[in-house]
């Protein structure tokens, strides 16, 4: 699990990087690095952050094509802030998926963690659906994500892994402030 979670770091360290520069190449690394981190959460216990990174994957190929096609005015997609509309959408969205994340994991694992699990990777969903918009409130969902990881990371005895998602607790705040500043 030690070596799991050294290459987890350091492929995530990447991918924050790449994602605080908004440079398309965080998608490749984020078509790797669930590979990675799904065999260590499910060797922790952590069955919906393990199934997340499936999505994951999805949602990196999503993200190439999106920030690597053109709009149809010929640009690229822009970091921009959440349109109300869309983010009053969002909050039922998640609400939902934490409930049948939530429901899946009390009735078909033995997680001891459901509740946070569900939490967690409910927001990682629609976290990374705003970042494949380059909407720069993900940064803040993320900071959120990432501040209740750190918790139940250390619980379930993975630090290194919890370490990782602080510095991502940091970093959610430049790179807020970085993009905002793109604005």
């Amino acid at each position: 699990m030690l070596l799991l979670q050294i290459i987890g770091v350091v492929l995530g360290l990447l991918y924050l990087y790449l994602e605080y520069k908004a440079n398309i190449w965080l998608w490749l690394v984020g078509l790797i690095m669930p590979i990675v981190h799904g065999v260590l959460y499910y060797k922790s216990g952590l069955y919906a952050d393990c199934a997340m990174n499936g999505y994951y994957v999805l949602a990196g190929l999503y993200g190439w094509i999106v920030w690597k096609n053109k709009k149809s005015d010929g640009k690229t997609v822009n970091i921009q802030k959440t349109p109300m509309k869309c983010a009053i959408l969002l909050i039922p969205i998640y609400a939902i998926l934490h409930v049948i994340i939530y429901w899946l994991l009390i009735t078909f694992t033995n997680s001891t963690v459901p509740f946070a699990d569900s939490f967690t990777t409910a927001l990682s969903i629609i976290a990374m659906w705003m970042l494949a918009q380059k909407f720069v409130e993900q940064w803040l969902v993320w900071l959120v994500i990432d501040v209740v990881t750190v918790g139940l990371y250390i619980y379930k005895g993975i630090p290194i892994t919890a370490t990782l998602y602080a510095l991502y607790s940091i970093l959610a705040v430049v790179g807020y402030r970085k993009w905002l500043k793109e604005i």
